[in-house]
């Protein structure tokens, strides 16, 4: 697999770089994303390529879940910098449907860093457990449901971080959208649209 990742990236230079030399010289001198990313770490969610979009668009922080943790330096940092230096002024928190993680939420993990990870989005499997008695909802809809109801709280943690709450008592900046990937479609949902008001 190494060999096919340089070979990839020899073909990368001379199909695409080379071609396109003037886009990349010139974002090699600074980076201007549009979109912070706050996506799952699942190898088959690639955001650039699953929205078509070229390097240098769109700033990234992926991990387990697409969780937004209050006590994660990492994610605060990375938020921070996109909001404050970068001038990003959309957000997405992106999951996908048949993520592993999920699963995991919904039927338990004994890893110590894991199931410690995933319970920062334990209030998104009460919420399910609810509506899926209600519903009576299958196993598969369940867990639809579970990536769909992870990401609304993430958007709540990520409203609810001292950085974005100050500024959005000055204004509508950053935008905050949350979307789930069907990896069988290749298809984005839009759970939560920052462009309108909610």
């Amino acid at each position: 697999m190494i060999d096919q990742l340089l070979e990839g990236n020899r073909l990368f230079v001379e199909n695409e770089f080379n071609r396109n030399l003037d886009y990349y010289r010139n974002i090699a001198q600074a980076q201007h994303p549009q979109v912070l990313w706050i996506g799952c770490s699942d190898s088959r969610v690639p955001e650039d390529v699953i929205t078509g979009s070229r390097p240098g668009t769109i700033f990234v922080h992926r991990n387990v879940a697409n969780i937004v943790a209050f006590n994660d330096v990492n994610i605060a940092a990375i938020v921070e910098y996109a909001i404050a230096h970068l001038n990003i002024p959309d957000i997405v928190v992106c999951g996908h449907y048949n993520c592993g993680g999920i699963k995991a939420l919904d039927e338990g993990v004994e890893e110590n860093y894991i199931a410690d990870w995933l319970l920062i989005s334990g209030g998104a499997k009460e919420q399910v457990d609810r509506l899926a008695h209600e519903r009576s909802l299958t196993r598969a809809q369940r867990l639809d449901l579970l990536s769909e109801e992870n990401v609304k709280l993430q958007i709540k943690h990520l409203n609810n971080l001292s950085l974005i709450k100050n500024m959005h008592r000055t204004g509508d900046l950053p935008r905050i959208h949350g979307w789930v990937y069907a990896v069988e479609s290749g298809r984005l949902k839009v759970l939560v649209d920052g462009r309108k008001q909610t």
